[in-house]
């Protein structure tokens, strides 16, 4: 078999040989943040770079941008008295803060942005360095152009000005107008097709762009330390080809980007209405999928019946591993999450409210459900605070109205359920704690405030007279052998202990296992929210002075494996991340797993110290709204790492100040390390420990939102 001639390279390409290869690297740390700014009414030449820029802001979703940059009102070609006019024209004679020209001439010039392309997937900005060429794709490209507010503004003072004087004018005439009958008219119910064309109008759409609230920037020039530190991440922070993927393509791969297969359409017959689905369909899905799209019908559901519409011979802890995903634990039934049901962006039917607020209001529907049978609508709506349709979606999800009881709780709590699976049930409580905390903060409430009826009423039980008797009798028969005993002991030793007063002191029998209370205390075991408190000064209830009690528990392998690697991490957490962290940590654990069982506050802050942690105490300003468990911040003290004294010294600074500037840790930083301390230690220290708003840095975890 003969092998085929070599193919030949065409006369044209002989004369054009390569002659350098240029690796291509694609950089990611800023391509969200990535904007192309260009500036179409003004020369290449004449560049905004050295004149000041005033102020930035920016709103984000609709990539919209305003720049104020300053005018030279000494250039020989700035006319003064034009100046001085238009400034006139805008703010008038008055003197006030609001006015857009504060010295009485036009010093300023105000840039507003318009995209000059909502698609840049094809475009990039590149740098070229020691033969390496790093791509950042851009997030957007915006033209900056004049904007002639301000004309608006001088026209609005105009219309003013010549409304008063008609107003004047006019005034004398008033007293001989005749009074006109006003018909009044309501508005009828606004159809689907009018609210469309309401939504689709130039009004809507700019009331919803200027709901929008702007994001204020700090600018920085061209030749800014800062710049120049921002710039570095221009390039390709990863140089393994690992991490290269998009970069890395075969022939056939390459080709089919270039030139995509032309896909089919398949005309596929609905044999239903377009949002059903058949089980037959169903059962060609995922198991995940299958599980969500069932719950997303179905809303509230017991793990029996959702078994019962799979697949048969579906692995049950397949499913349970799912169905935490889609949805929570509530009285032993399975009710949907709520960021299943309104996702993110979304809003309302009924009145818009965003998706967020939706999930919050609706959380807490069900977490109310957690703690009791029925709940009441206006208590659920005063706290809420959504409108009433909302509120009643809320309810029809996973409850029935019950005359004189307001909203009952859809389903009756299946407690077979948490028999057969503990760890499953364990682990929706901790779910529970955390969201019950997270909405006490969200609504500021408490959950003393919503005690259960079963509390406040007590329930009625009706005992027929024969009942009565017969339970009488029960219990004198059960009693006959102790009296016996007691009357025959009496009529040997006569009053006995009593000391011969007739009084008989009732013995009550204590456990072997639980040490006796002996103290009088309103809380009976000595704790205040799991803490000693300063009265529980007992034997029974004081572990440390050598008289038994019971000692507090000490932290097992796995807890100490966890807070080490989260730690190790993020090097600063306050109490409250660490328990969030914790929360979702055994969110991800795989049924059957029961490992953590009963993990109080204390037990997790004595295994965080004995992680090489300690607690630092930060000076929060007295109008700081931090909860008591955001307050208690935990740092990593030592690693083994020379690193470990940059860190400390940070720490110092941060328990005598809530928050500094950059130029006093690096002269701190400087005083007790020395020069040794060079601008990369500065950046890893600041990324690893702090966070930076408005040019102060605080410890992560202690700026409040």
């Amino acid at each position: 078999m003969t092998s085929p001639p070599p193919l030949t390279m065409a006369s044209g390409e002989d004369d054009d040989p390569v002659i350098q290869e240029i690796d291509v690297y694609l950089a990611k740390s800023l391509a969200d943040k990535l904007y192309l700014f260009q500036y179409p009414v003004r020369p290449s030449s004449m560049t905004y770079d050295d004149i000041t820029h005033l102020s930035a802001k920016i709103k984000p979703k609709q990539q919209k941008v305003e720049l104020e940059i300053a005018i030279n009102t000494l250039s020989p070609n700035y006319c003064r008295s034009k100046g001085e006019q238009i400034a006139l024209n805008v703010d008038g004679t008055t003197s006030e803060d609001s006015n857009t020209y504060s010295v009485k001439m036009m010093d300023k010039q105000t840039f507003t942005s318009i995209q000059s392309t909502t698609n840049t997937s094809r475009y990039a900005a590149a740098i070229f360095r020691k033969g390496e060429l790093h791509i950042t794709p851009l997030q957007g490209i915006l033209q900056m152009r004049p904007s002639f507010s301000y004309l608006d503004k001088a026209d609005c003072k105009h219309r003013e000005r010549e409304a008063a004087n008609e107003g004047g004018d006019s005034s004398q005439d008033e007293a001989d107008e005749d009074v006109k009958a006003v018909t009044v008219r309501f508005s009828r119910p606004e159809s689907e097709q009018a609210r469309q064309r309401r939504i689709q109008s130039y009004d809507f759409l700019q009331k919803k762009q200027a709901e929008e609230s702007w994001v204020h920037l700090h600018y920085h020039g061209l030749n800014d330390g800062r710049s120049d530190h921002e710039r570095l991440y221009l390039y390709c922070q990863t140089m393994g080809g690992s991490d290269n993927t998009e970069l890395v393509k075969t022939p056939k791969e390459y080709l089919a980007m270039l030139m995509p297969p032309v896909a089919e359409e398949k005309i596929v017959r609905p044999v239903g209405p377009s949002n059903m689905l058949s089980m037959a369909q169903l059962r060609t899905l995922p198991l995940g999928d299958q599980i969500k799209t069932l719950m997303k019908n179905v809303k509230v559901m017991p793990f029996a019946n959702l078994m019962g519409l799979l697949t048969p011979g579906t692995d049950s802890t397949a499913v349970l591993r799912c169905i935490q995903q889609v949805a929570l634990l509530v009285q032993g039934n399975w009710v949907v999450k709520s960021d299943v049901l309104y996702p993110k962006n979304s809003c309302s039917p009924h009145s818009g409210v965003p998706a967020e607020v939706l999930c919050r209001g609706r959380d807490f529907v069900m977490w109310r459900f957690t703690q009791d049978r029925s709940v009441m609508r206006k208590e659920i709506a005063a706290i809420i605070k959504l409108p009433p349709e909302d509120v009643k979606d809320f309810l029809e999800h996973m409850a029935v109205p019950r005359i004189n009881r307001g909203w009952e709780f859809l389903l009756p709590s299946d407690g077979s359920f948490i028999k057969k699976h503990p760890d499953v049930a364990q682990r929706q409580h901790m779910l529970w704690m955390g969201i019950q905390s997270k909405l006490e903060k969200v609504f500021t409430f408490s959950k003393d405030d919503l005690v259960s009826k079963k509390d406040l009423e007590t329930e009625t039980v009706h005992v027929s007279g024969e009942q009565r008797l017969k339970a009488a009798h029960e219990r004198a028969r059960h009693n006959q052998p102790s009296l016996e005993k007691d009357l025959s002991a009496r009529r040997q030793g006569g009053a006995g202990a009593s000391g011969g007063t007739g009084v008989r002191v009732k013995e009550e029998p204590v456990s072997e296992d639980e040490p006796m209370d002996s103290c009088s205390s309103v809380h009976p075991n000595g704790l205040v929210n799991g803490y000693p408190s300063s009265s529980a000064t007992c034997p029974a209830s004081n572990p440390h002075n050598g008289h038994g009690g019971t000692p507090t528990p000490s932290p097992s392998p796995e807890l100490r494996d966890f807070v080490w690697n989260t730690f190790r991490k993020q090097h600063v957490l306050t109490l409250s991340e660490v328990k969030r962290l914790f929360n979702l940590h055994l969110a991800s654990l795989p049924p059957g797993h029961s490992l953590f069982h009963s993990i109080s506050d204390r037990l997790l802050q004595d295994t965080i110290l004995m992680s090489q942690c300690k607690q630092i105490l930060v000076p929060f300003p007295a109008q700081s709204t931090a909860a008591a468990d955001e307050q208690k911040v935990f740092v990593v003290w030592e690693t083994g790492e020379t690193f470990d004294k940059h860190r400390q010294v940070l720490y110092e600074i941060f328990m005598k100040n809530y928050r500094v500037r950059r130029n006093v840790i690096q002269t701190r930083l400087t005083q007790e390390l020395g020069d040794q301390t060079t601008k990369a230690d500065m950046d890893r220290l600041l990324k690893e420990c702090c966070v930076s708003l408005g040019g102060m840095w605080y410890l992560k975890g202690t700026l409040q939102s």
